[in-house]
């Protein structure tokens, strides 16, 4: 009966002190994504330098896209099931009316994205096209999105 009766006073004290240290300076404070402008490469662009008449591409998954992309935005990815020319028309007629195309993809490590932005450079459309540094994991961590 001792070592029960030791674990609930240490587990009592724990929790006295763990709801001591949230009432005194309040609960965790969220990760917030940062994007240093000085580490980033060449066809990257922090989201606080995204300005103008923007077209976001979104080169998550389909079901990704549906459920929280960007309003307005519109869907390029590399899934073989999809149809890639559909993709790419979209993206001409749309791109020719903006001053900047942002693509995006699921976090800072997806490739996705700058593969994309890769194809519609190649496309030659005008507007300057640019990989968001840090990808959905920046739009989601920010509090006035695009």
């Amino acid at each position: 009966m001792k070592p029960l009766f030791q674990f609930a006073v240490i587990a009592g004290l724990s929790l006295a002190a763990a709801g001591g240290t949230w009432l005194l300076k309040g609960p965790p404070e969220k990760k917030t994504f940062h994007c240093d402008p000085k580490q980033l490469k060449q066809d990257e662009i922090c989201l606080s330098d995204v300005s103008g008449n923007v077209l976001w591409i979104d080169a998550r998954p389909r079901a990704e896209w549906k459920e929280n992309g960007l309003k307005g935005s519109i869907l390029w990815n590399l899934d073989p099931t999809e149809d890639a020319q559909q993709f790419e028309a979209e993206a001409a007629m749309r791109a020719v009316e903006a001053e900047m195309v942002v693509v995006y993809c699921g976090s800072e490590a997806c490739g996705t994205s700058r593969q994309i932005a890769d194809r519609i450079r190649a496309l030659d459309l005008g507007p300057q096209v640019k990989v968001l540094h840090g990808g959905w994991d920046a739009l989601k961590d920010s509090n006035s999105k695009p």
